[in-house]
């Protein structure tokens, strides 16, 4: 009998698509419980653990944005990806300021779920370092994950701080987004369709800005991608 690749907790209220979610997980080798409450979820997720939850915004007792908060605080090295109907922007950047991995937006393909779920898997705990990168006056802190100006702090994710890394690691050339799906996301099919680096990135430069608000540290090249700001 083979080992499973990873244990993966479903949370979602919907019957059917959980049973979906579950049967395909487990068709691809990945060991899968479902549970349809949120609070029951977050008990399960804190107790069980689980390589990756997959977990449904819309839930009873507890939604899943405060679930992700709460699993974030508790188990911050946890992979999550959120399953929204809700694909505004506003929404997907709700769900990253939760702490999300990553999302994926209903109705969604069996290709894009398998390729966000193995993407998150594989990244799991596997960041690029926990550097201090040094930009003019502006300190960015990778073991304590903050950025610093004088006296004031902005508090960074983990990934808004790979991307720094990577940049910066690359400041001599243009990184392309999907070169950063791949490299700092550990996307296998780059090709997907993904607003997830531009949300980012629109978080980072907000944090950026408001240590230094005339800071050009990532500029973005039109049609290529990003630039660390030399």
């Amino acid at each position: 009998m083979k080992t499973p690749k990873a244990r993966i907790l479903v949370v979602e209220d919907d019957a059917a698509i959980q049973k979906g979610l579950c049967d395909v997980l487990i068709f691809n080798g990945y060991a899968t419980q479902g549970v349809t409450d949120g609070g029951q979820g977050l008990r399960e997720a804190l107790a069980g653990g689980y390589d990756l939850v997959l977990l449904d915004v819309m839930l009873p007792t507890m939604d899943g944005f405060a679930i992700c908060k709460q699993l974030r605080r508790d188990k911050p090295a946890q992979a999550i990806i959120m399953l929204t109907a809700k694909g505004s922007e506003d929404d997907v950047i709700t769900g990253f300021k939760a702490g999300a991995d990553d999302y994926v937006c209903k109705p969604f393909s069996l290709r894009e779920l398998m390729v966000r779920v193995e993407a998150v898997l594989r990244r799991s705990g596997k960041s690029l370092g926990e550097e201090q990168i040094q930009y003019k006056d502006m300190t960015f802190d990778g073991k304590n994950l903050r950025a610093q100006r004088g006296d004031q702090i902005q508090e960074l994710t983990r990934r808004e701080m790979d991307i720094l890394v990577y940049l910066h690691r690359h400041q001599e050339r243009i990184v392309s987004r999907k070169e950063l799906l791949t490299q700092v996301w550990h996307y296998a099919d780059a090709e997907i369709e993904t607003r997830t680096v531009d949300i980012h990135m629109l978080k980072l430069r907000k944090k950026i800005s408001a240590l230094d608000a005339t800071s050009t540290l990532i500029e973005t090249v039109r049609g290529e991608g990003y630039r660390w700001s030399i």
